[in-house]
């Protein structure tokens, strides 16, 4: 192990962030913790954009905080993770996403639990913001923090601390890391959570901290979403076959659904019986998607939401049980 040069390094996958890459910079920047104890090491994909010029630009105007840049061949955000680990030399790491903004006391208080010993990884908050502002991106960001979209998931709005099957990002130890096996890039999704299993398998815990807060800017539209979760949903299977008891309840439910709507509509007219219950079903269904969208719209003052909300839940729904059926289906 390379001697230690700095107490922390972020590590960040990126791809194509010239719009958010110099938003997650200057939020570390600005962090209470100490920044000669931090480094910064961004795994970039080969950006198309002006990421890499972005990331130069404050590098040249910030000398103060170490920043690093490696590559990622494999253009895969388990890759990212590992190749940023192996490049950094912080005694503890810190993930975050280009498109994240920690807010100021994070990595202290990541830094702070995890030598507290609450937990083997530490995790906070996800505070969704919109991708855009339109109607149908502050619906999405409204969605992901719904517990009708993303059921018991603490991290996505819960004020309760304690442990957890997952964080988002988290942080940890760089020996653990290492001594775990890193991210497994055979999964191109999921491997956070796949990562957290070995953790718990080997006598770790996963610990939520409410304190520890992230903001995250959700997809901008309905096609982002549902190509994001149909990923979600297709990678989740395929870490569910190596490890099928961490199975949560809110992962049984968009495949069921999904299945259900399926045969309703493939089996109704051969089987006139079965039009009647589907369809209750399904009206029950929308009608408390609406019902969530008329509380949110009221919430927030935002008649859009009335709509766009039960819309981008939908999506959300429909795309990850599609993509853990075609899972099921494909041989790999």
């Amino acid at each position: 192990m390379d001697k230690t040069k700095h107490l922390v390094s972020v590590i960040v996958p990126c791809y194509n962030e010239e719009n958010t890459i110099q938003l997650l910079l200057n939020s570390i920047l600005k962090q209470d913790f100490p920044i000669r104890d931090v480094e910064v090491v961004i795994s970039d994909a080969f950006s198309q954009d002006k990421t890499r010029e972005k990331i130069m630009e404050f590098t040249q105007a910030h000398p103060e905080l170490a920043v690093k840049v490696v590559d990622n061949p494999q253009c895969t955000i388990p890759a990212a993770v590992n190749a940023a680990a192996q490049a950094s030399d912080g005694e503890y790491l810190v993930r975050l996403d280009a498109h994240s903004m920690p807010y100021p006391d994070y990595i202290s208080t990541c830094v702070r639990d995890l030598q507290a010993g609450k937990g083997t990884n530490v995790g906070g908050v996800w505070e969704i913001r919109p991708g855009t502002d339109s109607g149908i991106a502050r619906a999405i960001a409204a969605a992901a923090a719904n517990p009708l979209a993303v059921g018991d998931a603490r991290y996505r709005f819960s004020n309760q601390e304690g442990e957890v099957d997952t964080v988002p990002f988290g942080s940890f130890r760089r020996d653990l890391f290492f001594e775990i096996g890193g991210f497994d890039e055979s999964l191109l999704t999921n491997e956070d959570y796949e990562f957290n299993v070995r953790i718990r398998k080997q006598g770790g815990k996963i610990w939520f901290d409410p304190n520890i807060r992230c903001i995250y800017f959700a997809r901008k539209n309905l096609n982002e979403l549902a190509k994001q979760y149909w990923r979600y949903g297709f990678w989740k299977f395929k870490m569910l076959k190596r490890y099928p008891d961490t199975l949560r309840w809110r992962q049984a439910l968009p495949p069921v659904f999904v299945l259900v709507n399926a045969l309703g509509i493939l089996l109704s007219p051969f089987f006139g019986w079965i039009i009647l219950p589907y369809l209750s079903v399904l009206g029950l269904y929308c009608l408390i998607l609406l019902l969530a969208g008329v509380r949110e719209a009221i919430r927030r003052s935002e008649p859009g939401l009335i709509f766009f909300l039960p819309a981008a839940i939908m999506t959300m729904h429909f795309a990850w049980g599609a993509g853990f059926l075609m899972s099921i289906l494909t041989k790999k």
